[in-house]
């Protein structure tokens, strides 16, 4: 299964949205109970949610984030889904341990029921890689505007925060680490100039908070033609070689390839839809 690049936040209280959200083109919709929701507003919010994945569903893959597990409300969110059927993920806003994710097997068991881990302090920060190691996690995040306040950082700073997760989530093993949202839904070219940021720090894929921005993630995280025909040239080099019975590996234009050039290749043709 290939790694999600857009992923869609829709607020708990507006179920009217939950369709729309999960026709939106997004890779995985995320049930918002935490920040989207009025603290009077988050019983129902959960109502909403457990109804409507009360049964598989097809589409998207759906996640909820819950409330803070430090919490009573947090814990009840979580222990309304043990048997929801539908849902495929629980995201864990402020996680700051390992112990944090032990709730999830007293809730759901043997239920291979994956977490996505929200690193929103310096004390998650600091036990990231522990985190990460967790037999729950199926990937991490940045809880970036939370970490921008509580360290006073800006966006250099915050690039460091983010390689080191990126760090981590590969020393794990685990999927790769998506962005954060980008708040402003009317600035597209801010959009991807980030998300290419991004990428560069090994990052891949983002949370959305508008249908809108979906189309211009995608694009951002997708190889661009070039990439895809260098990749495929290597490709076909090593193919050819493989056959031929031939080790160093030098394409025409004198790039030497090994072994790590090819794997990235095969997976920047496995992202552009093409089989590697």
């Amino acid at each position: 299964m290939t790694n999600p690049i857009s992923w869609l936040y829709v607020p708990g209280d507006r179920p009217d949205r939950f369709d729309k959200a999960a026709a939106s083109g997004a890779d995985v919709v995320i049930v918002d109970l935490e920040d989207a929701v009025d603290a009077g507003r988050k019983d129902g919010a959960r109502a909403n949610a457990v109804a409507y994945l009360s049964e598989p569903r097809s589409g998207p893959a759906v996640h909820v984030r819950i409330n803070e597990l430090a919490t009573r409300r947090g814990q009840d969110d979580l222990a309304a889904f043990a048997e929801a059927p539908g849902l495929a993920a629980v995201r864990l806003p402020k996680v700051e341990s390992p112990a944090d994710l032990d709730a999830l097997d007293e809730v759901f068991g043997d239920r291979p029921m994956p977490a996505f881990a929200l690193l929103e302090s310096a004390r998650g920060l600091a036990n990231v890689h522990d985190i990460a190691a967790h037999p729950r996690i199926a990937g991490i995040a940045l809880g970036e505007q939370d970490l921008t306040a509580e360290l006073s950082i800006g966006e250099v700073a915050l690039d460091q925060l983010r390689l080191q997760a990126v760090v981590a989530a590969a020393a794990a093993g685990i999927g790769p680490v998506p962005m954060s949202v980008f708040a402003n839904v009317r600035d597209e070219a801010g959009l991807l100039d980030s998300c290419r940021r991004g990428r560069d720090l090994g990052m891949f894929g983002r949370t959305a908070i508008h249908p809108a921005q979906i189309p211009l993630i995608r694009k951002a995280f997708r190889p661009t033609e070039a990439e895809v025909s260098r990749a495929r040239a290597v490709v076909e080099a090593a193919d050819r070689a493989e056959l031929d019975g031939v080790g160093a590996l030098v394409l025409p234009d004198g790039r030497f390839v090994d072994a790590p050039i090819i794997a990235k290749a095969r997976r920047v043709l496995a992202l552009a839809g093409e089989n590697a």
